[in-house]
């Protein structure tokens, strides 16, 4: 199973949950949304959005600074 996340093809073992994936790529805390096929998922809906072949992310997280 592949999914796209943040434009890099991403191979995964086994269909999963957008919680799961997201820690197995090291985000944690709650500086950053997800949209998933280009629609925003709620933080709440993490764990029950189940992720398919061919799905596109986009994990953005807010830059300070100037």
């Amino acid at each position: 199973m592949q999914v796209v996340v943040n434009g890099q093809v991403e191979k995964l073992e086994r269909p999963t949950d957008l919680s799961s994936l997201l820690q197995q790529l090291g985000y944690s805390g709650e500086a950053f949304a997800v949209a998933l096929n280009g629609d925003f998922v709620p933080r709440a809906n993490y764990g029950e959005t189940r992720l398919n072949d061919g799905d596109a992310l986009d994990i953005v997280a807010p830059v300070v600074g100037g």
